[in-house]
């Protein structure tokens, strides 16, 4: 216990420093701090961290020439490297906002979140080949970055700083239902999130993060890379992961802390042992989703000192932190510290996803271990930015909870509190369900679905597979003699990332729809895809061609 109340109050003082502070402001500060230790490394290369601020001097000094500054916003469409960081600490350095875009979307998606954005301009990186005809300019970064490199490296000057309540990103999730929505992160979230987990993991000049999530979503592209910079340690990039390199890398790259996803430890756990698993200097893995089962036998099999597990939503002012590494927990609030934190879990009508009330007209609190949805109080110290639809962030503030006219941040997320104080993570309300750590919208699937050739409707859901992490996809799908599932794969490869694409689908004779013509998945979601009377095909995970199931008890997934 002390060393988890350690991470808090170190969390705390750290925070109280970065007040009145941005990242991109603070780099040319960090550049005399830290000198030529390294930064940012990836394969074949590394950039110290003068390096990293005159590189982003260079880059803002030729987007101000470009006309880019203040207000504008700027899309980002490239992989895990080293120029990702370097582009948007630039571009928000002189006051434009950088909206991260997720490499995987397939054209509609694309546009939506790029009109969603209101943005007129993208950087793309060469190898994606992305034709965006849709927006008025786009930049093909491998061809211009020899003029950024001709740039001055001086400290910008001509701009002032960024300030903390201005906006800084887009970044994007799906929240409950229909397309992904982009949420607005100001410089002042990014430095507190800096901050805050280089407190929770004690970062040192000496720490190396190995880092393969995706830099286009807040724990990969943010918090990832500022928990390190602001303490002078440094970042290993990967592109992607890959369970057969990843010791190796880990190893060879002299890591000492991992940021994961539940699904990535999964995969190491059930792997091929490696003759190097157990000779990391890794002292900590810091990341959400892990579930009990895993957390031991990663923890055991490869001897990881330290598990540090968290909840966190992007958009909101909700955070939850497993300091003392109780295994299958998301975290706990200490005591001291509840005034400052507050969390609550309300019963809720899981059909229609609205918060039950009393005679009173007030929501309800959980009793331990009643299941609820988690929300989180709106003040002062703890904003919600809301994302670039006004209506979808009215659609998250909940008004009038516990006293008349207090407003509060919807999750989304279905918990439990148990009597020690440790919140778990049951599920998501609404249509959105989470696999291979990505939220897939129910909504966007059915979408591509129902535009297929021979599909008169369809209805998505997520169901569970045992030994694995979230709910894999299923479709249930009424069709006729057109349908070929060979049009379906080729659809879904079109429009939908990989992750997206359902893993079953059943043919069904019709579809269940309520009184309001909405469909009823109620019993298909509690059905499965076992013993189901349908037929049932499932994806093929090498091919992404669809089989049809003899024996629908013992899927490969």
């Amino acid at each position: 216990m002390t060393a988890a109340l350690d991470a808090w109050v170190r969390a705390l003082d750290y925070s109280k420093s970065a007040v009145g502070k941005t990242l991109p402001g603070m780099m040319d500060e960090l550049a005399i701090a830290y000198g030529e230790r390294s930064a940012l490394v990836e394969d074949g290369a590394a950039i110290s961290y003068v390096t990293l601020a005159a590189r982003i001097n260079r880059v803002a000094r030729w987007a101000s020439e470009q006309g880019l500054g203040d207000g504008d916003v700027v899309g980002l469409l490239m992989p895990n490297r080293i120029d990702y960081v370097v582009l948007w600490l630039a571009l928000t350095r002189i006051g434009c906002t950088v909206a991260l875009l997720n490499t995987n979307l397939g054209a509609d998606a694309l546009r939506h979140c790029i009109t969603a954005a209101g943005s007129d301009t993208i950087i793309v990186a060469g190898e994606l080949g992305q034709s965006v005809p849709f927006v008025r300019r786009v930049w093909n970064w491998d061809a211009i970055r020899r003029d950024a490199d001709r740039q001055s490296s001086e400290p910008v000057t001509a701009v002032a700083p960024p300030r903390p309540d201005d906006r800084a990103l887009l970044i994007y999730t799906s929240g409950t239902t229909g397309w992904p929505k982009a949420t607005n992160i100001t410089h002042r979230r990014i430095i507190e999130w800096s901050f805050w987990f280089a407190g929770m993991m004690d970062a040192q000049p000496t720490d190396r993060i190995y880092n393969c999530l995706p830099m286009y979503h807040s724990i990969g592209g943010v918090v990832a890379i500022g928990s390190m910079l602001v303490k002078g340690g440094s970042v290993f990039i990967r592109e992607r992961f890959s369970a057969s390199r990843f010791w190796q890398d880990v190893t060879q790259a002299d890591c000492t802390i991992f940021q994961y996803i539940g699904e990535l430890c999964r995969y190491l756990t059930t792997s091929e042992p490696h003759k190097l698993e157990r000779s990391h200097r890794l002292r900590l893995a810091c990341g959400n989703g892990l579930q009990g089962d895993v957390w031991r036998a990663f923890q055991e099999r490869f001897a990881v000192p330290q598990i540090l597990e968290f909840y966190a939503a992007t958009e909101g002012n909700l955070s939850l932190y497993n300091c003392e590494g109780k295994p299958g927990a998301i975290g706990r609030v200490p005591p001291f510290l509840a005034r400052h934190f507050p969390i609550a879990i309300i019963r809720c009508d899981i059909e229609s996803n609205k918060p039950m009330r009393d005679a009173q007209g007030l929501c309800i609190r959980c009793a331990n271990d009643e299941p609820g949805e988690a929300i989180s109080r709106i003040d002062a110290g703890r904003q919600f930015d809301g994302y670039t639809d006004p209506e979808a962030s009215k659609s998250k503030i909940l008004q009038n909870v516990f006293a008349d006219g207090d407003r509060w941040f919807r999750s989304g997320d279905l918990m439990r509190k148990d009597a020690g104080g440790y919140y778990y993570f049951l599920d998501r309300l609404g249509d959105t369900f989470r696999w291979k750590g990505e939220n897939v919208s129910t909504t966007e699937v059915a979408s591509v679905l129902r535009q297929t050739a021979g599909v008169l409707d369809a209805a998505v859901y997520g169901v569970a597979i045992e030994g694995n992490e979230g709910r894999a996809g299923m479709a249930a799908i009424c069709v006729d003699d057109r349908f070929r599932f060979e049009t379906l794969s080729a659809d879904l490869k079109e429009r939908l990332p990989d992750y997206a694409h359902p893993v079953f689908v059943r043919l069904c004779g019709s579809l269940d729809t309520t009184g309001t013509f909405k469909l009823n998945k109620t019993d298909l979601v509690r059905q499965g895809y076992i013993d189901v009377s349908d037929p049932i095909w499932q994806r093929d995970k090498k091919t992404g061609q669809y089989q049809k199931v003899v024996a629908t008890s013992s899927p490969s997934n």
